[in-house]
């Protein structure tokens, strides 16, 4: 009894001194034993049979092996090493099924390397809390290509890709689309301050998102009529200048240069591109964000657009933007408009993210097979006062000149 108790007071102090050593190398090791000798070894076998994932050939029977099993608490990590002619997507189809046969929330398929898969069952929301801004950084510490927004589901730093990229956030009213976009500008501001970034933007809703901290942006317009299209071509004109003077000198932009680096943040960018009812503006709208999108990320010009329907009808040029967020959307087909064909067939399921949880979303960059599933900063009211204040002009203070010529002190 004296031993089970020094090893309880052992494992409390363990776990008091560093949770997250207690829970990698004892709880989690524990847990996977558990689950490993009560779940997946005794169920294996009959669960791949119904699924109809085996194969019998001249009375053999072909079984998928299971490989290697890790419990992550939230998740369990399944490997499996496929049978011969069996693809991916013959495990991506039974999701669902093998999600309930093994008491899981969820599954997804995720390809390790040929023949073999990892099955990820969900057990809890890793994200279900909000996740709090971090201190502003130091500008020499703000990378472009890799701008944290949040927090993985997996824990690490949620990181977009500006420099040599375009942005493309997607979601309902309410889903979160606030918390990416200023995400994006918190974590930017020192850049901002010291002049090495500079915002422009279009909030065709009056002003009801960007005019939250309007000193983030050396240029602001609150419509979608013929000021924001001036600002849209006015940019559009300033990547071709600059990629001109770039020819032959260097293939992407860097701090050497001198110049800022430029993101143009449209809000609600089908305002402009779709249900603007002028159509010359609509069409002068759309050829300048398409030159921008299509030729800026070589000379330090990203766009930053957020949108609440991803239809080709909408957004005809969204392959335009190879960095693509999907927050909560209205239905599963959206999913795969978003994030690229068979994604969600994986498990990126954006259509059931909870409208309790906003700023949750899936993101994939091109060339990326598997999308990240992740959580932006909780930006509050409060938050942007602080932004505004950080980012707000100089105050110059003009004194009078004394009788005698001398200032006044």
């Amino acid at each position: 009894m004296l031993a089970l108790l020094s090893f309880v007071c052992a494992l409390a102090v363990w776990y008091g001194l560093d949770r997250d050593s207690f829970l990698r190398h004892g709880w989690y090791r524990v847990l996977t034993e558990w689950r490993r000798l009560t779940v997946y070894v005794p169920q294996w076998r009959t669960v791949v049979r119904l699924a109809e994932l085996t194969k019998e050939v001249r009375g053999k029977e072909y079984l998928p092996k299971l490989r290697r099993i890790r419990s992550e608490g939230w998740r369990d990590k399944v490997r499996v090493r496929m049978i011969p002619a069996q693809s991916p997507e013959q495990w991506e189809l039974r999701r669902d099924n093998l999600a309930h046969s093994f008491n899981a929330r969820s599954c997804r398929v995720r390809v390790l390397k040929p023949r073999v898969v990892e099955l990820d069952f969900i057990h809890a929301d890793p994200l279900a809390r909000s996740v709090a801004v971090p201190q502003l950084a130091d500008p020499g510490e703000v990378d472009l290509k890799r701008v944290v927004v949040g927090r993985t589901e997996t824990g690490k730093p949620w990181r977009l890709r500006l420099l040599g990229s375009q942005v493309l956030v997607v979601g309902v009213p309410g889903a979160g689309k606030g918390s990416v976009l200023w995400s994006i500008v918190w974590q930017l501001a020192p850049a901002i301050k010291a002049g090495m970034v500079r915002l422009v933007g279009i909030d065709p809703k009056g002003g009801m998102e960007l005019g939250q901290c309007p000193d983030a942006f050396e240029k602001v317009v609150y419509d979608n009529g013929p000021e924001a299209v001036a600002l849209l071509e006015e940019i559009a004109a300033e990547v071709k200048e600059r990629a001109t003077r770039y020819r032959g000198v260097r293939r992407l932009w860097a701090r050497s240069t001198g110049e800022p680096f430029t993101v143009l943040v449209v809000d609600e960018l089908a305002d402009l591109i779709a249900y603007q009812s002028d159509r010359n503006l609509r069409e002068r709208a759309t050829r300048a964000i398409q030159t921008i999108t299509s030729q800026g990320r070589a000379p330090g010009y990203a766009v930053v657009g957020l949108v609440q329907d991803p239809r080709k009808e909408i957004v005809g040029f969204r392959h335009l933007f190879t960095t693509r967020v999907a927050l909560r959307l209205d239905e599963p087909v959206q999913v795969d408009m978003v994030l690229g064909d068979g994604v969600r067939q994986r498990g990126a399921a954006a259509h059931e993210i909870s409208e309790n949880t906003p700023g949750v979303a899936w993101g994939k960059e091109d060339g990326q097979r598997e999308p990240e599933r992740a959580r932006a900063f909780n930006v509050t009211d409060a938050d942007l006062v602080e932004l505004g204040a950080y980012l707000a002009p100089a105050t110059v203070h003009e004194f009078p000149e004394l009788t005698d010529g001398r200032a006044a002190a």
